[in-house]
């Protein structure tokens, strides 16, 4: 009797195993960087299924932006300036800066936010700097709690970030990016890049990417992006992806420059 117990309770989690492996393995995928350029946001837009727009502050077309993503279906982020460790002195409107006090910090992060309808979530945009730093990224996360149900993605350009423990520690709803799919715009290297985030999904159950507009990468996501499902993945919007998960990402993201 014990012997038959051990063996069924061996098949029940082989069958729970076996329907874990049948779901879908989950692609989340992000364009950052939009605001300034007109053309090349609206063709990112028009990019098939439900990529989200992490939208940069204060840029020029960062609201015609926004506002064309949402009446799109498409969800929209802030795409925040965090300080970097390389280029320390380069700010760009909104910057979040390791030297600010508490209320500099509070007023630049609200001004950022108020200045991009629809905004849902907050990603990092470089930050190799600020993200190291615990305290900073505790502001960080009770600026995020003010404005109410929002969710926040790890950029994730050092290894060092604490930016998603922090997150996770405060209760804010987060995930870090595994890929970034255009580290450069070489030919076949969004090709490269691609394969190795489907590679990810498969293995941990989901992953998150993170591309530009670039010609080279637009190119390929338009041709590539309606194959997905055929090819067994389910491409998922962020939101949903985040709902899901209710721990820090395991799927080691790979550091990058800026």
């Amino acid at each position: 009797m014990h012997l038959l117990r051990v063996v069924l309770i061996a098949i029940a989690c082989l069958s729970i195993q076996a329907q874990a492996d049948d779901a879908p393995p989950r692609i989340a995928i992000i364009i950052d960087d939009l605001g300034y350029e007109r053309l090349a946001g609206e063709r990112a837009i028009n990019l098939p299924g439900p990529i989200a727009y992490a939208i940069l502050p204060d840029t020029p077309r960062a609201t015609y932006l926004a506002e064309t993503a949402y009446a799109d279906g498409k969800e929209v982020l802030l795409h925040l300036p965090l300080q970097a460790e390389k280029d320390r002195d380069h700010v760009e409107p909104g910057s979040l800066l390791l030297d600010m006090s508490r209320q500099q910090f509070s007023s630049s992060f609200a001004g950022s936010f108020e200045s991009i309808p629809h905004v849902i979530g907050v990603n990092s945009h470089r930050g190799s700097l600020l993200t190291r730093h615990p305290g900073h990224m505790a502001w960080l996360m009770e600026e995020i709690e003010k404005q109410g149900n929002l969710f926040f993605v790890d950029s994730y350009t050092t290894a060092s970030s604490v930016a998603l423990s922090i997150a996770h520690e405060r209760g804010v709803p987060a995930l870090k990016r595994d890929v970034f799919l255009d580290p450069d715009t070489m030919p076949g290297t969004v090709e490269r890049e691609f394969a190795r985030l489907k590679k990810l999904a498969r293995q941990h159950g989901y992953a998150v990417g993170i591309a530009h507009p670039y010609p080279t990468t637009l190119d390929y996501l338009e041709e590539a992006l309606p194959s997905l499902q055929e090819d067994g993945y389910d491409l998922t919007r962020i939101s949903e992806l985040i709902a899901l998960t209710n721990r820090p990402a395991s799927t080691p993201g790979r550091a990058s420059a800026e």
